[in-house]
């Protein structure tokens, strides 16, 4: 894994931050305080990102619907091809989640 370079005091601090947060309004005030507006928004561009291209959406109606370059759409498609599969997880839970009607927040 490329984090394994990073791995570390810091970043297992921030992995407890994350794992910590109770809800979604944590996690929004956690972000907006860690966070720039434009590293919120290119993490959230990313994750959608990874959900069209595993939805079959090509990348043109990706660029289009997301604002993502195309340099973004081959990372993130390379991640889901070759990388450490949580793109496919996290999605995967969210879909039950949205799908079990349980309100996320």
């Amino acid at each position: 894994m490329q984090i394994d370079k990073l791995r570390g005091k810091e970043l297992d601090q921030l992995c407890e931050a994350v794992l910590s947060l109770k809800d979604k309004d944590e996690a929004y005030r956690f972000f907006d305080d860690l966070c720039t507006i434009n590293e919120i928004q290119s993490l959230a561009q990313r994750l959608e990102v990874a959900r069209m291209l595993r939805d079959g959406n090509t990348y043109h109606k990706i660029e289009t619907q997301t604002g993502a370059s195309t340099a973004t759409i081959s990372r993130v498609k390379r991640c889901l091809n070759y990388g450490n599969d949580t793109y496919a997880m996290v999605l995967e839970r969210v879909h039950q989640s949205d799908d079990s009607g349980q309100e996320k927040e």
